[in-house]
């Protein structure tokens, strides 16, 4: 399995590595009031794939943080709850195996 997956990595790797080689054209990106920036193709293309994979990251943040407070909140309310007490006579909770 160890070997496919390198296999899989090695493989993406040069595909990514031949498509960075074979793109290295200028191009110019124009923005308003006649700025221009010009760089590699691949520069530009990796940019805008970091720049996505953080805005992605910056939308799940909010999420992220609400669930771990409720995770919290929950918790604590489940060691303020008292624990039922068990019947005289009554047979032990199995014990947990790990």
């Amino acid at each position: 399995m160890r070997m496919v997956t390198w296999t899989i990595r090695l493989t993406v790797f040069l595909v990514v590595l031949v498509f960075a080689v074979r793109n290295t054209e200028p191009v110019t990106l124009r923005f308003w009031f006649d700025q221009a920036w010009q760089a590699p193709l691949v520069i530009v293309l990796l940019a805008f794939f970091a720049a996505g994979a953080v805005l992605g990251l910056a939308a799940t943040v909010g999420t992220t943080l609400r669930q771990r407070r409720e995770i919290l909140r929950l918790r604590r309310e489940a060691r303020a709850r008292p624990q039922p007490q068990s019947q005289p006579g009554a047979a032990p909770p199995p014990a947990a195996e790990g």
